[in-house]
């Protein structure tokens, strides 16, 4: 980082997202997002039939993936998704991951 470029801010962003988004490929796409844009943390499906991430990094890296989940891939049909700001953001995963 260059002495006058600020250091990006690090968050961390709690996501569900509802409706058929299970069995169509969400995970795998949503961590190949996440690992494009630099994201940490995981994806996993509920057994509430939703799925469910964690995503941490920079806050325009994670804001690009959060408004991916809202979409989604194809065959995806997203009906909500929930966002809730974590506290404690900063380095806590390595990578990203399914779960």
């Amino acid at each position: 980082m260059s002495p006058d470029r600020p250091t990006p801010t690090v968050v961390r962003r709690h996501v569900v997202v509802e409706g058929a988004v299970q069995g169509v490929g969400f995970r795998a796409s949503c961590a190949r997002r996440a690992v494009r844009a630099r994201v940490t943390g995981w994806v996993r499906n509920s057994p509430r039939g939703t799925v469910e991430a964690l995503f941490e990094g920079p806050e325009d890296a994670v804001e690009a993936v959060v408004a991916w989940c809202r979409e989604g891939p194809p065959m995806a049909r997203v009906s909500a998704v929930q966002v809730h700001a974590g506290a404690g953001a900063g380095a806590e995963f390595a990578d990203f991951s399914i779960r």
